[in-house]
């Protein structure tokens, strides 16, 4: 009796590829396209050298102009080679009355941008929203505020804080700016807004959301980058606003920073040194809102949701 083998069906063992040789780079064109890219940059490296120059140059003066005396400034000009520097201007700058004028300048901005950006949410997300043409007139009325200058309205702006009884207070500061602020972060966030997909809009309403929780949970987290523009907007305006504090304020008490300027200008001579060191001491905080809102500066250009 014979027995039937079974076939095997091991599968049989392949010889491993052969290693393939290195390919040799083409070191030759890669170097002839570097050699092009520096080629045609160097326009482009001339022109950022002159921009540094122009811009390096007028912060060059300022702070060497901080670090000397009155005297050697006038006697050997401000490009002049630095030598014999001091500290004694910003001892004169912090001796004064500097942190009172910098914390009504911190209270003007911050309530600035407070306001501001309430309001221009709200306002904002009204005309966005709301397809009437009401709305439509509301918006337009905020646009036609763009088109008047505060030196125009002075007067009236005087009056009106005249008649309220708030002459000579920061309030008779921060609300006058912040009206003028509104045209632009208005037309800013209404922008932001409508990026923002209507089917996250008729999503929530679904769910029974009410037009507040939409706004706050919905609106306010995706409009974030151009909530930080006009907050940095609005608080620039307040920082550097110089015409409002000239005209509705008078005591020193309620001086700001850009008021502040003129206790180093005297009837017969200027001590610009000290003004200098003054101007690069504002400077410091407004430019540290900067660096830490930079990003959200660059998102808001980027539209709701930008990252």
């Amino acid at each position: 009796m014979t027995t039937a083998t079974r076939p095997d069906h091991r599968p049989s063992r392949t010889a491993p590829p052969s290693p393939q040789p290195p390919q040799p780079r083409n070191d030759r064109g890669l170097r002839g396209r570097l050699r092009a890219v520096r080629r045609w940059n160097l326009p482009a490296g001339v022109a950022s050298l002159l921009w540094l120059v122009v811009v390096g140059l007028p912060l060059y003066v300022l702070v060497l102009a901080t670090l000397r005396s009155n005297e050697a400034y006038y006697d050997k000009g401000a490009l002049s080679l630095p030598g014999d520097l001091t500290l004694d201007n910003y001892r004169k700058v912090l001796e004064g009355d500097f942190f009172t004028y910098l914390f009504n300048t911190l209270i003007v901005t911050a309530a600035t941008a407070v306001i501001v950006i309430v309001l221009s949410v709200g306002v904002g997300y009204t005309v966005v929203r709301t397809l009437s043409d009401t709305s439509r007139r509301i918006f337009q009325f905020f646009l036609l505020g763009l088109a008047i200058p505060a030196q125009a309205v002075i007067l009236p702006v005087y009056l009106l804080i005249t008649e309220m009884q708030l002459y000579d207070s920061l309030l008779a500061i921060i609300l006058p700016i912040s009206a003028f602020c509104l045209p632009v972060c208005v037309l800013i966030l209404a922008g932001t807004m409508r990026d923002i997909e209507e089917e996250m809009y008729e999503s929530m309403a679904l769910e029974g959301a009410s037009q507040t929780r939409i706004l706050l949970q919905l609106v306010v987290p995706l409009s974030r980058g151009g909530i930080a523009t006009v907050g940095v907007y609005a608080a620039l305006q307040a920082w550097n606003n110089f015409l409002f504090p000239l005209i509705l304020t008078q005591s020193r008490e309620t001086k700001v920073l850009t008021l502040g300027l003129y206790d180093y200008v005297g009837q017969f001579r200027v001590d610009i040194p000290a003004l200098l060191a003054a101007v690069v001491l504002s400077i410091v905080p407004i430019f540290v809102v900067y660096l830490f809102a930079r990003r959200q500066l660059i998102n808001g250009l980027m539209g709701a949701g930008g990252r």
